[in-house]
């Protein structure tokens, strides 16, 4: 019983030093790791730990760290390998996702990027993570003549730019598609940005799915903008 105890007392030394890389006392272990023994028993059993070379005292501290031997012990035998899968499995999940995540949050930025520049007009797209959207371009808006020439025209356009949730709700009422559409002055919702036009379609990459257009005033390319954005979205999903 003793042998066994000295390896749940060495496990927990070890469990301690991986997790705060602190040398830990008698006293810890006893309170910490739930040990039903007396003070004096686990000051005993490290004891005998050390002195059998599994565990050490730095000079710097009255606690104890383990050992290569006790490390080799603890892989070896004391490990419970069945308890680590599941959570290295849980982590891996949780890590993939978030991988997901990230790589389309980066591939929607490359692409709105390119949208912004060839356009000439502000380009958006909503993230894969929740429902809101990101714009590039904004200034390319206030360059146009119909809004640097008409400030009042300018700032209502920026403000529903800016009221993320609002304009994602607007993308939704247009009852975008797949497939490339075009939404042209009045055909917009939301009357502060019937001054322009929107080039929108839904995406779909890594299982997320979502929004990415561009919106400019009426007087546009709009052949050259919808095949630019058609284009832009088989990057974004091949």
């Amino acid at each position: 019983m003793s042998e066994e105890r000295r390896k749940r007392v060495l496990k927990a030394i070890i469990k301690h030093f991986v997790d705060t890389a602190e040398p830990v006392g008698s006293n810890t272990i006893l309170v910490s790791y739930k040990f039903h023994v007396s003070p004096a028993t686990i000051r005993n059993d490290m004891m005998t730990l050390e002195k059998d070379g599994y565990i050490s005292q730095p000079h710097t501290s009255a606690g104890r760290i383990p050992t290569t031997k006790g490390y080799r012990l603890f892989v070896d035998e004391m490990a419970d390998y069945k308890k680590a899968r599941i959570e290295a499995k849980k982590a891996l999940t949780v890590i993939r996702e978030k991988h997901k995540v990230e790589k389309v949050r980066e591939l929607l930025h490359e692409s709105v990027t390119l949208l912004a520049r060839a356009t000439n007009s502000v380009s958006f797209a909503t993230t894969p993570d929740n429902p809101r959207t990101f714009f590039l371009g904004m200034s390319n808006v206030l360059k146009q003549p119909e809004f640097s020439q008409n400030t009042a025209r300018a700032s209502e356009v920026i403000e529903v730019l800016e009221k993320h949730d609002n304009f994602v709700k607007t993308l939704q009422d247009l009852h975008t598609t797949k497939t490339v559409r075009c939404f042209i002055g009045e055909e917009n919702i939301l009357p502060q940005i019937k001054s322009c036009s929107i080039i929108v379609t839904e995406y779909e990459k890594n299982g997320f799915k979502g929004y990415i257009g561009v919106l400019g005033p009426q007087r546009m390319n709009y052949a050259y903008n919808i095949v630019l954005l058609e284009e832009i979205k088989k990057l974004l999903e091949q």
